[in-house]
């Protein structure tokens, strides 16, 4: 009987869980500490990267820039099993130094980014902000 509890316990235990799992989100952006992705370089300061040349798993077109990208420290080890999660295993990659993201590219993407955030009005058809 006892064994019987036990199961009928877990069981319900397993059932629960999915429900709970599906009502949470979570967006991570650019600028945050969970951030994880491609990063448009453009007129930020030279990368600091982490291996001196690109990673490249797949056929690359040479016709097309190299990407920069900030990654866990495991997925940049074992780039062939997790270039795929960032569409990125027909690339030139350089993965990009954690202190550097945090340190020069964070601070000005903030700035950058700010009046944007500030300046956002809803489009919606009919809405007047001065109700």
């Amino acid at each position: 009987m006892k064994r019987f509890l036990i199961a009928a316990a877990l069981s319900a235990v397993a059932l629960t869980t999915p429900a709970f799992a599906s009502d949470v989100g979570v967006s991570v952006n650019i600028g945050q500490p969970g951030f994880y992705g491609r990063l448009d370089i453009g007129d930020y300061p030279q990368p600091q990267v982490i291996y001196r040349r690109p990673i490249i798993i797949d056929r690359v077109y040479e016709d097309r820039p190299p990407i920069y990208l900030r990654v866990p420290p495991r997925h940049a080890r074992h780039w062939n099993r997790y270039c795929g999660e960032y569409n990125a295993c027909g690339e030139r990659v350089f993965f990009v130094q954690d202190n550097w993201y945090r340190r020069e590219y964070v601070p000005r993407y903030r700035e950058h980014n700010r009046d944007r955030h500030d300046d956002r009005r809803d489009d919606r058809r009919g809405y007047r902000g001065d109700r």
